[in-house]
């Protein structure tokens, strides 16, 4: 009885320290241009700096009429690492050589960032893709969400 009740309190303990970890979390945009003829710009970019959405953001109520007067400008970062990616397109059309080229950058800077301790714990995409004749633009974004634990 002995062994169960000491082995029970160790998966208890170890269970309780699981679900009591925190994380900081990463967020890593790749942008790519689906602009016709290459002309768009296609990046990755990370930010080098945080900011505290609390300095930005207004709870509206029914009763208030707060506004939050953040300026662009204290929203706005400077110092954050742009990684040059090629776009979908050129001037014969679609570029698969580019695709496999961003996918490489792209996975390079994956496997640095787990080589860091980061874990890949969601990825999402949208995309605004060119909407004819008369529009010309578009790009195709996607998020990666890394975490790590933060050490107490």
């Amino acid at each position: 009885m002995k062994p169960l009740f000491f082995f029970c309190t160790v998966c208890f303990i170890c269970i309780f320290e699981l679900s009591a970890q925190t994380y900081e979390v990463k967020v890593i945009t790749s942008v790519e241009s689906v602009v016709p003829a290459g002309l768009g710009r296609s990046r990755l970019i990370d930010a080098n700096e945080t900011r505290d959405y609390n300095e930005f953001t207004t709870t509206r109520t029914d009763e208030g009429k707060d506004r939050n007067k953040s300026d662009r400008g204290e929203i706005r970062l400077k110092n954050f690492d742009e990684t040059k990616l090629l776009n979908f397109y050129n001037v014969g059309g679609i570029r698969f050589q580019n695709i496999a080229a961003n996918d490489a950058v792209i996975e390079s800077k994956i496997n640095a960032m787990l080589a860091e301790g980061w874990d890949l714990a969601f990825v999402t995409s949208a995309v605004e893709s060119d909407a004819g004749q008369k529009d010309g633009n578009g790009i195709f974004i996607t998020r990666f969400i890394f975490r790590r634990p933060i050490n107490p």
